[in-house]
């Protein structure tokens, strides 16, 4: 009996031990998380879902009709016509390229500008009358203007999404420079930091959370913006292809490019959204 005691006795001991473990520890903090993440992707899909069924079945009930709004089937099976034939994939590229150009320069341009901007109370004085009268002013409200300048082709369309995409970038660099914690500053020159360092150090990193607001803001601008611009003298592109689809009244396939443009634009947020999380991981790790 004594035997058999002594044995429970270590069985517990070492389950016990099991449990307090590292790996038991490190499995019981990341199950929760996994649980929340698998939560809220099933609640997207889920609302996802709800959408596409509705969006099936009141064509086919006759609540809506079919001819203007047909079934999210129909409008698949378009899809796939177009990705089969190659046709989606060249207006994808076309409007991708579009975008992707005008975004990048507008960074290139809005960045180092906000930092300006924010960093130096001269250059804020004389620059903010000149943008006040500036970023009022819609950016399709001067796609004629783009146009007369620069004409039909590809170059007013990529000069309209830099306009647009600048000002969400810019805006919000000055504002994350302009935010710093003033105490971060103090404790920053009290340690007697050079204004470089305390740039590199402390100014920058505490501006990348609303910096990477405005680049979210931007992709999204271009892709809007340009499927606007596309409707006016494209040759290729996702709003040639809807505004062709439907001056020829090809309905599912004006929806198969609309479908296409809402699938781009998301995943370019997303991509965004997971490069802002790397880039501001640290933040994450002190709010933890």
């Amino acid at each position: 009996m004594a035997i058999v005691e002594n044995t429970r006795t270590e069985a517990g001991t070492r389950l016990s031990a099991s449990a307090g473990s590292p790996v038991a520890a490190s499995r019981r903090s990341w199950l929760p998380r996994v649980g929340r993440i698998a939560g809220g992707i099933s609640r997207r899909v889920v609302g996802i879902l709800i959408l596409l069924a509705a969006w099936e079945t009141l064509p086919r009930l006759g609540v809506v009709d079919r001819v203007f709004l047909p079934p999210f089937s129909e409008v698949a099976d378009e899809w796939v016509v177009l990705l089969r034939s190659g046709d989606l994939w060249e207006h994808t590229s076309a409007s991708l390229t579009r975008a992707a150009s005008g975004f990048a320069i507008a960074i290139a341009i809005a960045l180092p500008l906000g930092l300006l901007i924010g960093w130096f109370r001269l250059a804020a004085q004389f620059l903010n009358p000149v943008l006040e009268v500036f970023r009022n002013t819609a950016p399709l409200a001067l796609l004629p203007v783009f146009v007369l300048i620069f004409g039909l082709g590809e170059t007013s369309k990529i000069a309209i999404i830099v306009y647009a995409c600048v000002w969400p970038v810019l805006l919000n660099t000055i504002s994350g420079v302009q935010g710093v914690d003033p105490l971060l500053v103090k404790s920053a020159r009290s340690m007697g930091l050079p204004s470089v360092r305390l740039f590199q150090k402390v100014i920058l990193p505490s501006a990348v959370p609303t910096i990477f607001t405005g680049v979210r803001l931007a992709g999204a601008y271009a892709i809007l913006i340009l499927v606007a611009a596309e409707l006016v003298g494209a040759q290729a592109g996702l709003g040639y292809l809807i505004n062709y689809a439907q001056s020829n009244f090809a309905i599912p396939e004006m929806y198969a490019g609309i479908i296409t443009v809402s699938a781009v634009g998301l995943i370019i947020n997303q991509g965004l959204l997971a490069l802002e999380r790397r880039f501001t991981r640290w933040r994450v790790t002190s709010n933890s």
